[in-house]
């Protein structure tokens, strides 16, 4: 990679974890309706595996999907107003944090069902072959949804017609609550790839370097016909399942062990000083052009307005006789 390619890497990450921490800081402050989850802790992931992607490429998301939808091009200022429901957003205000979308970009929706996202990309691939272009398209989902009957069908399907999907699983430990240690059988979701005689590759998630090589080479085995591959990334994320949380299945000691040892951005600055690529001015820098980024973002959400009444009745897939 480039140098300016391995700082736009920096940058994205550091931008996701802004708007994170700022849509908490916002939520505590009982500014955002419903509820929202947060990835902070898991920005290699999201970041390292969009950044092999085209903009034609297609991605779907979790209820945990900031990351990934910063990562492959969506804006914070729409981000944040549709986490404000405000007009301008990205759904309109409709969808808020879980369901956010934009097909101008390839992103699919993040999704507020576990293993929502698996029939979704299932009918984007197939839609890839049909067309006989060689997108790819990548579906992000956590280790509780491995579980779940659609990843099966979704694998299944996928491998017997070759399609040209990435299924990433972002294994951050825990599903909602339970750790899965204790509720996935055999210990890995990418040992249940041979099952489905595709590639499996499990990856050290909070590394951004070892997630972009590994999601590259299935990238380009999807590209080239060969089908779908299983991606592992072991990652951790530091605020609890949702926002409110009360984190009674694991220690404060264990999250701020992972925040010392393992946190995605330091890991990836600390190589970035090494290599020359990265200055203490030029980190500063970069810092104070994301805090902007964010602050900016956020006056626009605020100033934006709100839906109208009537809008309730538009974007739906009826309209009521007396409507037209």
């Amino acid at each position: 990679m480039s140098k300016e390619e391995k700082i736009d890497l920096y940058r994205k990450m550091l931008t996701v974890r802004a708007f994170e921490e700022e849509a908490g800081k916002l939520f505590s402050e009982n500014l955002i309706p419903g509820f929202i989850h947060l990835s902070i802790g898991e920005e290699a992931s999201s970041v390292g595996t969009c950044s092999v992607l085209r903009g034609d490429d297609y991605v779907a998301s979790t209820h945990r999907g900031h990351g990934h939808l910063i990562a492959k091009g969506a804006e914070p200022k729409r981000m944040f107003a549709e986490l404000f429901g405000k007009a301008s957003g990205y759904c309109k205000g409709k969808g808020g944090s879980m369901h956010i979308a934009d097909f101008s970009l390839g992103i699919l929706g993040a999704n507020g069902v576990v293993g929502g996202g698996f029939p979704i990309i299932v009918g984007a691939g197939l839609s890839i072959k049909l067309r006989k272009t060689d997108q790819v398209g990548v579906v992000f989902f956590g280790d509780g949804a491995a579980n779940r009957g659609t990843f099966h069908e979704a694998a299944n399907m996928a491998s017997i017609w070759k399609l040209p999907i990435v299924f990433v699983c972002e294994n951050n430990l825990y599903a909602s609550t339970t750790p899965s240690s204790y509720a996935l059988a055999g210990g890995s979701v990418a040992k249940r790839a041979s099952a489905y005689d595709i590639p499996g590759y499990v990856t050290d998630g909070n590394d951004i370097l070892e997630v972009r090589s590994t999601v590259s080479k299935a990238v380009k085995w999807a590209r080239q016909g060969k089908g779908p591959s299983l991606i592992e990334n072991k990652t951790y994320r530091y605020r609890g399942h949702f926002e409110g949380d009360p984190q009674k299945y694991r220690t404060e000691k264990e999250v701020e062990n992972f925040r010392k040892k393992h946190d995605p951005i330091e890991i990836f600055h600390d190589f970035l000083f090494k290599d020359g690529t990265l200055t203490e001015s030029l980190d500063k820098n970069l810092r104070g052009q994301v805090s902007e980024l964010i602050t900016e973002s956020v006056r626009y959400a605020r100033e934006e307005p709100f839906p109208k009444e009537e809008d309730a009745l538009e974007d739906l897939y009826y309209t009521p006789i007396w409507r037209k």
